[in-house]
């Protein structure tokens, strides 16, 4: 008689897949599977952002790509809420039948210092642009 082991949700993996794939749900996917509502969320975000090209073309880029822009931000911060969860609470939310216990090393270590990087670099921009875009019509760029 064989007994299936559940699978075991590397943390690494979800900070990965938030920090890099956070605009189309890879981490919601990875974590919870098909069926989450918010990783499917996530995912419309290309298509509302094509719709919105489709219905005003002559927007700025940044309003056309803001339901993606705002889904990238989301992913990166959840990747940070992921990557610096403890090991312990980790494996009791997402791997409690494992047989495996989590250990985070430096490969973590670096995605978070690099998501926390380009995603404050990300909001700074975006306000900026937005900034520009609503008090002086783009004339900065």
């Amino acid at each position: 008689m064989t007994t299936s082991h559940p699978i075991h949700k590397n943390k690494t993996i979800a900070t990965l897949f938030a920090s890099s794939g956070g605009c189309l749900g890879l981490y919601r996917f990875y974590l919870r599977g098909r069926k989450d509502k918010a990783g499917w969320l996530h995912v419309s975000s290309l298509p509302a952002s094509l719709l919105l090209y489709l219905v005003i073309p002559d927007a700025p880029v940044l309003f056309i790509a803001a339901p993606l822009v705002v889904s990238a931000l989301a992913g990166m911060i959840a990747g940070l809420v992921i990557g610096t969860t403890p090991d312990e609470k980790w494996d009791a939310q997402y791997n409690p039948q494992s047989q495996q216990c989590s250990a985070s090393a430096w490969p973590l270590a670096l995605i978070l210092v690099l998501t926390l990087a380009i995603g404050a670099g990300g909001m700074i921009s975006a306000i900026a642009r937005t900034f520009d875009l609503l008090f002086t019509g783009g004339a900065y760029g």
